[in-house]
């Protein structure tokens, strides 16, 4: 969030000064396009701010930008340009890595700086909101049923860009002990907002924490489904202080819908819970879907290390098809 914040005031300083400022923005990737969509750079005469994806496809490109905006004769607002990386393709872009990609060209308008002040202060206060960029306009919008991160769509010769706002996926940390504050640290530095619920307020590594952007400390794990809610780009980490607890909080959102859902535990303890439940009568497919020992299997030891691999297995759900 902290990039996404800087992106935008650096526009908006620039824009104070009453110079020419260029948006580039991933609109949509493909293959091995090393611009991942959503991915931004702000272009003025002598500095840029963010990036595309690098190499000699960002390069070009922001050459190209720095032209159109030292060269008075070009009046667009904006413009798309599609890339091929691959050797000798139509609108090659001089890397072979098999991706391609699409890139937004807009030049602000004067008037557009209130609009960036709203999408700093929305980015702050963490509020849903939607850029949208189309052939002529760069506005904010607010959808009521707002179920997607990104939309980009061409018609002719208009297209419209849209891109949620903020934190595009959610991190429910259940436990705030060693593991959690490692995790915490190292996911803050990824596009999660993350929430974060103990039940023991003089918690050490919990006051230490402050990487989460909520700290909430529960009365009863019992009531932990009232503050986690279900979602597409939803991922649950549950890690609290022991097997019953545990046992507490997989019971209360187990009918919940989840990305990702994974819970810190030695193999034999929780296959024996797992088992319970299932005697029970708990859903078996859901049950299936609870990924413990959570993380990859890099035989971790550390609480730093654990993180690693349980950061590296959200990475890996996340970005999956």
């Amino acid at each position: 969030m902290n990039k996404e914040v800087e992106i935008w005031r650096f526009a908006a300083e620039r824009l104070k000064r009453n110079e020419s400022v260029m948006l580039l923005v991933v609109a949509e990737s493909a293959g091995s396009s090393p611009g991942r969509q959503g991915f931004k750079m702000i272009i003025a005469a002598d500095e840029i701010c963010g990036s595309i994806g690098g190499g000699v496809m960002e390069v070009r490109l922001v050459e190209q930008a720095k032209f159109k905006i030292q060269n008075s004769k070009f009046k667009f607002n904006s413009e798309i340009i599609r890339q091929n990386h691959r050797k000798n393709s139509t609108d090659a872009s001089g890397m072979i890595c098999s991706g391609r990609q699409t890139i937004i060209f807009y030049k602000f308008k004067p008037i557009d700086l209130s609009i960036i002040r709203k999408i700093i202060q929305y980015l702050k206060n963490n509020r849903e909101r939607y850029l949208q960029i189309t052939q002529d306009d760069f506005r904010i919008a607010w959808h009521k049923k707002s179920n997607f991160n990104f939309s980009f769509t061409v018609k002719e010769s208009n297209f419209l860009y849209e891109e949620k706002l903020g934190f595009k996926n959610k991190l429910f940390i259940v436990g705030g002990g060693h593991c959690s504050l490692a995790l915490s640290e190292l996911i803050s530095k990824m596009d999660f907002h993350i929430s974060l619920f103990d039940d023991r307020p003089n918690l050490n590594t919990l006051a230490k924490n402050e990487f989460v952007h909520k700290k909430n400390i529960v009365e009863s794990y019992e009531k932990i489904d009232e503050f986690v809610s279900s979602g597409a780009n939803h991922f649950v980490v549950v890690m609290t202080v022991g097997y019953k607890s545990d046992e507490i909080v997989i019971r209360k959102l187990l009918d919940k819908n989840f990305k990702y859902f994974g819970v810190l535990g030695s193999k034999s303890k929780m296959a024996t819970l797992l088992r319970n439940l299932r005697k029970e009568g708990f859903d078996a497919e859901k049950l299936n879907q609870i990924r413990t020992p959570i993380g990859l299997p890099i035989n971790s030891r550390t609480p730093e290390e654990i993180a690693v691999s349980i950061a590296a297995e959200i990475i890996a759900v996340k970005n999956s098809k």
